[in-house]
């Protein structure tokens, strides 16, 4: 028998920096305009040299358990959705665990670029669904800016840091609608990070030639992203037997905002029913949907029963969607 899973609450961090376009002016070949035109970005938030995404991860974490009314050995299981893990191994969830104090919990990672935090609610809530664990605390967390080449103008203006978490817990009732994955692996190259694994290991050749850091082709991924967000989107709408006007609000993977308002287009749907925040926070990967969730929440913009979509594109290539309804989670403290 499979159960059914609600979000029992929602929290997340963002580093004190803020790296503004003023700034990166003064760093490259760019301007305001130009990077606020193409992109939508205006600041983005940098960790500090110190501060690794398990710490990070671990704030957005304790945000929601208090929210929730929990303590972290409440918790069953611990996944973080990262790119920018404290080390290739453990996993990055399994030092989140303890340094929150949770004793002894499942922990993995999740590795598929942006489109992290839709695959691992996809993933958490089967681990509920199917009974395997009641409660599962989900994180997406990046400190992109340590894998950002500040000499590249076409990189350098996107990424910023941060993390968000949700906790997904066992229900009466179900309240995951409807999902949407997939991958095409027969491009990497048009955003990866082209060395620190077994294909090409880090050597002074690679350091020396600026490999170790991200790559994108910008033109190629614009076309992609659009198209699957599109195809995704309605795909898990009409897994709800619903109309794409059914949805109260929609959360689009925060990469661009001409790709979000092009997707939104032709969905047909108006920009006050699509949730931007890349103007604050630029491109957190797999952190970008549950911060926008979580201030969503604090805004109180949330109603219970309302329909949502969480809808993302990324490395891999890859892409997917959730169809969510929102339930029975507490009201924002006037404080918040």
């Amino acid at each position: 028998m499979l159960h059914g899973v609600r979000i029992a609450a929602v929290g997340h961090y963002v580093p004190e920096r803020i790296l503004t376009n003023a700034e990166l002016e003064k760093m490259l070949d760019t301007n305001n305009e130009w990077i606020t035109t193409r992109t939508g970005i205006e600041r983005r938030h940098i960790a500090a040299p110190e501060q690794a995404v398990s710490d990070l991860s671990v704030l957005a974490a304790r945000q929601a358990l208090e929210r929730a009314g929990l303590t972290p050995n409440d918790i069953d299981a611990y996944v973080v959705a990262t790119v920018t893990p404290d080390y290739p191994f453990p996993a990055t969830a399994a030092i989140v665990a303890a340094q929150l104090g949770a004793k002894e919990k499942a922990a993995f990672d999740i590795e598929i670029g942006c489109s992290g935090f839709v695959y691992g609610l996809g993933v958490v809530s089967s681990l509920v669904r199917s009974g395997i664990h009641q409660r599962v605390m989900l994180i997406g967390g990046e400190t992109l800016s340590k894998i950002t080449d500040y000499e590249d103008r076409s990189t350098a203006i996107l990424f910023g840091d941060g993390a968000g978490a949700v906790i997904v817990e066992r229900s009466a009732e179900n309240d995951l609608l409807g999902t949407e994955f997939g991958t095409d692996g027969s491009r990497p190259e048009v955003l990866y990070l082209p060395v620190g694994g077994s294909r090409h290991p880090i050597d002074r050749q690679a350091i020396d030639d600026r490999q170790p850091f991200l790559k994108m082709q910008g033109k190629e991924t614009f076309k992609f992203a659009v198209t699957k967000m599109v195809e995704s989107a309605l795909s898990v709408v009409a897994q709800a037997n619903m109309k794409i006007g059914d949805v109260s609000l929609i959360f689009p993977h925060q990469a661009n905002k001409r790709i979000i308002y092009a997707a939104a287009k032709q969905l047909g749907l108006s920009e006050d029913r699509v949730y931007v925040n890349i103007q604050d926070y630029g491109n957190t990967s797999s952190a970008s949907i549950p911060i926008a969730l979580s201030e969503a929440y604090e805004k109180n913009m949330l109603k219970n029963g309302a329909v949502i979509v969480f809808v993302a594109f990324g490395a891999g290539l890859s892409w997917g969607a959730i169809a969510w309804r929102w339930n029975g989670v507490a009201p924002p403290k006037a404080s918040v």
